[in-house]
């Protein structure tokens, strides 16, 4: 009975809170029944059709930004980018930083009002873990004692480190002292979701009855392709913060599209414009920039010949030249870059790269000479002057910038080479099948942060992480990457990412391009939005003025 109430209050709040098709120039509103203006329909492109909803399974930053909306882990992040109290009322950590003994809030709710409690964290955290689950980020909870183990598939879930005191008291148990739990609980694959409406129904995210959610807004609808719908969730513990309006994410791939829709007054924020009109658009005063922490790469597919060859790697790697794409294709101020974990990355009172540098010149002055190693190494691996080399396919999505990048790369290495490759786009969702299936020869792909921390760049490279697309197998690398994570010592910690990050340059199994900066437009009577380095985009509290 009270799911299907809760189904009935969503559906009457969005239709007192509905004002039609379009948003961004349209500040008229809809009577409520009582005879007040309902608040303005805030309306957002931040990407294209997400491959999911479900918090364990999306692998995506917008998939990541549909989350934050819709649930709330321990911690939460505020407007400032740290974590900060959510689902909990407090959090001791031991002198060891072993044990987390975590209260929750006696106020917390899902989106149709039964209490959230110990039950469903420990739940969703054994699912998330589960090999079954096939998360690609189960790797994350192996902080948590017994978590290596479990996510391997060498233990029951139910050995996950984790302990009910009450239904609103559990102790965690860390397999090693971890500087960024905090930013773990924050993070999506730590989310809750209800067993009750997730265990045997695989579309449980597809229909509102059924999305329950513990966060600030709950879904309302899901056009496929088309929009994904929330409203205020009036369970949350901080529903009063919350906006009034409808919250609708329009679902769009082409750059030029959302531009059209955005200057035609359908959007009120448009995240990655065309790369042909930044210039003109970085004039405007609704422009803005996003400066995340995160690595614009490319990922070989080390399992196929002839990428599986080191020097091949390191070959097509040096012949790029960064300064053109961030000046002439990306425009966005990005950074050439020549490592993999990114410039922002923290390192004590310093950086990870000021600490550990780079791994090959980006002075434009120096890029012949990266050109002539490339050619050397090419030649030691069996191609001089690329003679012999296959043709190969280099696969991306099709938004305009990446089209612009992978144009660039294939006359960088037909010139500089002798190389042919031929450029495959797709779908995004097509796409973010293909590089874990490993369909691909070499692919556009990208990493941002899911905390501060080299650790977030570099895991993603070892051999059983979900997240490795480029299918690079590493017993040594591996192993310093267990070392990092049991090392207890910062100092000793860093130098062995360092080492690790030493060993992932010297077989390449990427090509850094760039580090990230990100564009969007927003109209100036949208307030309250902020966004964050790690990729999110925040609009629950946000309020729409008229213009």
């Amino acid at each position: 009975m009270k799911k299907i109430l809760a189904t009935i209050l969503a559906v009457a709040m969005l239709a007192t809170t509905f004002v039609g098709c379009g948003g961004g120039g349209d500040t008229a509103s809809t009577p409520t029944d009582d005879g007040s203006a309902a608040a303005p329909e805030i309306t957002a492109c931040i990407g294209p059709e997400p491959e999911t909803l479900d918090p364990a399974l999306n692998k995506s930053v917008d998939g990541a930004c549909y989350a934050v909306h819709a649930f709330e882990g321990i911690y939460k992040f505020d407007e400032n980018g740290n974590t900060i109290l959510g689902q909990a009322e407090k959090v001791d950590v031991s002198d060891d930083g072993l044990t987390w003994d975590i209260t929750l809030r006696d106020d917390i709710k899902w989106s149709d009002g039964e209490p959230v409690t110990v039950d469903d964290f420990i739940y969703s955290w054994q699912r998330a873990a589960s090999p079954e689950t096939a998360s690609d980020y189960a790797n994350l909870f192996d902080v948590i004692e017994g978590g290596a183990d479990v996510y391997q598939g060498k233990a029951d879930p139910s050995t996950l480190g984790v302990t009910k005191v009450d239904d609103t008291h559990m102790t965690v148990q860390l397999a090693a002292p971890c500087p960024y739990f905090d930013k773990l609980l924050a993070f999506p694959i730590y989310y809750p979701v209800r067993q009750d409406v997730v265990e045997g129904n695989d579309s449980w995210t597809q229909d509102p009855s059924t999305f329950i959610g513990n966060g600030p807004m709950m879904l309302t609808d899901w056009s496929h392709k088309e929009s994904i719908t929330y409203v205020k969730n009036p369970y949350y513990y901080d529903a009063d913060k919350v906006t009034d309006s409808t919250l609708k994410f329009i679902l769009l791939e082409d750059d030029n599209a959302k531009l059209a829709a955005y200057d035609n007054g359908e959007l009120d924020y448009v995240f990655q414009l065309p790369v042909d009109e930044l210039d003109a658009l970085k004039e405007r005063e609704d422009f803005g920039t996003i400066n995340e922490i995160g690595t614009y790469y490319l990922a070989f597919q080390t399992e196929k010949e002839p990428f599986n060859d080191p020097r091949v790697r390191k070959a097509l790697t040096l012949a790029i030249d960064r300064n053109y794409i961030v000046e002439t294709v990306s425009k966005q101020g990005e950074v050439p870059a020549a490592a993999i974990v990114a410039e922002k990355v923290s390192e004590g009172d310093t950086t990870f790269r000021e600490v550990g540098g780079d791994y090959f010149s980006t002075d434009p002055a120096d890029y012949e000479k990266n050109v002539e190693e490339a050619r050397q190494l090419l030649a030691e691996a069996g191609y001089p002057n690329g003679e012999g080399f296959p043709t190969f396919e280099y696969t991306t999505n099709t938004a305009t910038l990446h089209l612009g990048v992978a144009e660039a790369l294939q006359n960088m290495w037909k010139e500089a080479l002798g190389i042919e490759c031929k450029i495959a786009q797709q779908e995004w969702n097509v796409f973010l099948a293909t590089r874990p299936a490993g369909t691909f020869e070499v692919a556009r792909d990208g990493w941002i942060a899911d905390y501060n921390d080299p650790l977030t760049f570099l895991e993603i490279f070892k051999s059983d992480n979900g997240n490795n697309n480029c299918h690079w197998k590493n017993a040594e690398f591996d192993a310093l990457i267990d070392q990092a994570k049991a090392e207890a010592d910062s100092a000793k910690r860093f130098e062995i990412l360092h080492q690790a990050e030493d060993l992932w340059a010297e077989e390449m199994p990427g090509a850094p391009i760039y580090y990230y900066a990100d564009t969007y437009l927003k109209k100036p009577n949208l307030e309250g939005y902020w966004d964050s380095p790690l990729g999110y985009k925040f609009f629950m509290y946000c309020t729409k003025t008229a213009e």
